[in-house]
């Protein structure tokens, strides 16, 4: 199963880095994908959420600037949340660890490490 990690990170988030240390520390060659710079599409998202059990306000940093600028809410529809997190990728909560069909959200890091 750990032959097929994949992290979306952001080498600016402390959060994103310690997840994937912790993944390094196991001798996990994780497949990192720096998302900011790579910005999954819709679909993805979709499964990533789907992967996640979360609803998509539930995997965005609504704190940031974009998150009001872009006119979204907690009330938003969700198709519009996906939309905005594909269109503006930096709304997207980091780290996601994929593994065997699975992820988790790396809030704390540690919590990467029950899908392997």
């Amino acid at each position: 199963m750990t032959d097929d990690v994949t992290i979306w990170h952001n080498p600016r988030c402390s959060k994103s880095r310690q997840a994937l240390a912790l993944l390094e520390e196991r001798g996990i060659n994780a497949a990192v994908r720096r998302y900011l710079d790579d910005a999954p599409s819709e679909d993805e998202i979709r499964t990533a959420l789907a992967a996640l059990g979360l609803r998509p306000i539930e995997a965005m940093r609504t704190k940031e600037k974009e998150f009001k600028d872009m006119g979204l809410s907690k009330d938003s529809d969700d198709a519009a949340l996906i939309r905005a997190m594909a269109e503006v990728p930096k709304l997207i909560e980091r780290p996601i660890v994929f593994a065997g069909g699975k992820a988790r959200l790396g809030r704390p890091p540690e919590q990467v490490l029950e899908i392997l």
